[in-house]
């Protein structure tokens, strides 16, 4: 079982490694093409909202209630069941799924000035920002149907993630990247309207996704005929479950819409700003984070059906010390070479010097948060695995409405900063509420091993941060750099942080390759 996890968590990494590098490869073209102006704002608002329900409906809440339920059918139940049961899942989420598409279509104003209050009000008055709202519900027509899509490429992820074939849906996202990249090479150039052909990219980006599941589900013959079940005891189980889990796993989500919504009153540029340093966090954070909690919620659920009580705590330690052990240099890493990053990746054509600095400021304010973000991610699954909704749903509520409370309390004095910063901070909550009711309910409590393993990565994570502060020249010898330059200087520090962080492990007698999922 031990080795089996370490290797379904290294093919998840390593597909979701070539996913995340397509991806800021799709960030430098989109940057290229559009800086941080307000095409680029309206664009990132448009792909904003289906994401942030694709999160809803695809792999955040429905992943978390489906593949404990899954799980358990697979192991007490008939394969007739289990086809049966998927069946349907596929029709009573595809009816619910395809309403909220037609309504996202249908009412894209509605979203926009919703969401974007800042562009409607303006469009009321007759403001330049005005423009923004129009080409936003525009946009929304385009890019919505992407829900869709995901979501039924989510269902067969996490069918195939319960069947240990989890290097296909990681690698699935790899689609979206390519047809945005094609879209804003190929097709956006030659548009009066450069954005609505990155639209389109979001569009049949989905598309490939969903298609590309296909074969895979028919080789583990789990592809079904879709049939309404609101009543069926599987669907009344996963819906009971999902149900609260719709927002306790996207809290972050709905913090970084209500982020939008008030950096929609703020200066041109401030979404792009977000947007770019939230595309640098989410590299390390889907890498390591998502990874790790892709294969410990299979796992997790397992244990927790066949009552293997120190297994699961066992599981849960390694998902929470991996963490540590990436997480910790990962987030001072971004910290430090904030900007270095941003211009290696995207100042270049309409995106300038000062928008790396501008960048560089909300970047720093959600990398101190990264570590947070990453515990959220696999502390959850210590309740969804048990078919524990409620909990952290109630933790995600108090994190929700203290981030709510703390972006008005930062966006006056730091603006679109203090947004960044207030999301670090209610990740930060939400990951200490979590792993304080698995304290006192008994599941999981840190011990000395964990403790001391923490130290140790904090001193190696402080030994790499003096290296790399000692070796990282000023901010004025990157600006005379060309590219080329720069990009080496970037990868230099990167590597020698990475070995000195390594060095350090090895000399207090940590051996990463050593560490032992499950029991």
């Amino acid at each position: 079982m031990s080795k089996k996890l370490m290797r379904s968590g290294m093919i998840v990494s390593a597909m979701t490694l070539i996913s995340r590098v397509l991806g800021l490869v799709r960030d430098v073209v989109i940057a290229n093409l559009m800086g941080a102006g307000s095409s680029a704002d309206v664009f990132f608002f448009a792909n904003k909202i289906p994401n942030f329900l694709r999160r809803l409906f695809a792999e955040g809440a429905f992943a978390q209630a489906f593949v404990p339920v899954l799980t358990e059918y697979q192991e007490k139940h008939t394969p007739e069941a289990t086809r049966e049961l998927l069946s349907k899942v596929a029709g009573t989420l595809g009816l619910m799924v395809t309403l909220v598409t037609l309504f996202g279509v249908l009412g894209s104003p509605i979203l926009s000035a919703l969401f974007g209050g800042g562009w409607f009000l303006a469009w009321l008055n007759d403001e330049p920002n005005g423009a923004k709202f129009e080409l936003a519900s525009l946009m929304l027509k385009i890019t919505f149907p992407y829900l869709w899509f995901i979501t039924f490429t989510a269902l067969a992820g996490s069918i195939l993630n319960t069947r240990g074939r989890f290097a296909v849906s990681a690698f699935t996202p790899v689609f979206l990247n390519v047809a945005i990249i094609a879209a804003a090479l190929y097709m956006a150039p030659n548009m009066a309207r450069p954005e609505i052909g990155l639209a389109w990219g979001v569009f049949f980006g989905g598309v490939i996704q969903f298609l590309f599941q296909i074969p895979f589900l028919l080789r583990e013959k789990a592809l079904v005929k879709p049939s309404w079940g609101w009543q069926h005891p599987g669907v009344v189980k996963i819906r009971t479950l999902m149900l609260p889990a719709l927002f306790g796993v996207s809290v972050s989500q709905i913090n970084l819409l209500f982020d939008t919504f008030i950096a929609s009153f703020l200066m041109t540029g401030s979404i792009s700003w977000l947007y770019y340093s939230d595309r640098l966090l989410e590299f390390p954070l889907g890498l390591f984070g998502i990874a790790i909690a892709t294969v410990i919620l299979p796992a997790l659920s397992r244990k927790h059906v066949n009552a293997e009580g120190a297994g699961f705590s066992r599981t849960l330690e390694w998902g929470i010390e991996t963490i540590l052990l990436l997480g910790l240099p990962a987030m001072f890493g971004l910290i430090l070479l904030a900007k270095p990053m941003l211009m290696v990746l995207f100042m270049r054509g309409a995106f300038s010097e000062a928008d790396v600095i501008m960048a560089s400021y909300s970047l720093m304010a959600y990398g101190s948060g990264l570590l947070s973000f990453m515990l959220v991610k696999v502390l959850a699954p210590g309740y969804y695995s048990r078919q524990d909704t409620r909990t952290p749903v109630r933790y995600g509520v108090i994190a929700m409405v203290s981030n709510m409370g703390l972006n008005l309390v930062f966006a006056i004095p730091f603006g679109y900063v203090g947004l960044a910063i207030a999301t670090s901070m209610s990740a930060l909550l939400n990951a200490g509420l979590l792993y304080r009711g698995l304290h006192l309910a008994g599941i999981y409590r840190v011990g000395g091993q964990t403790l001391r393993f923490f130290i140790k990565a904090v001193v190696a994570t402080l030994m790499m941060v003096l290296v790399l502060y000692y070796l990282t020249p000023p901010l004025s010898t990157w600006l005379q750099w060309q590219l080329a330059e720069r990009a080496m200087a970037l990868t230099g520090l990167i590597v020698t942080g990475a070995l000195s962080y390594i060095l350090s492990l090895l000399l207090l007698g940590i051996r990463p390759w050593k560490m032992k999922p499950g029991v």
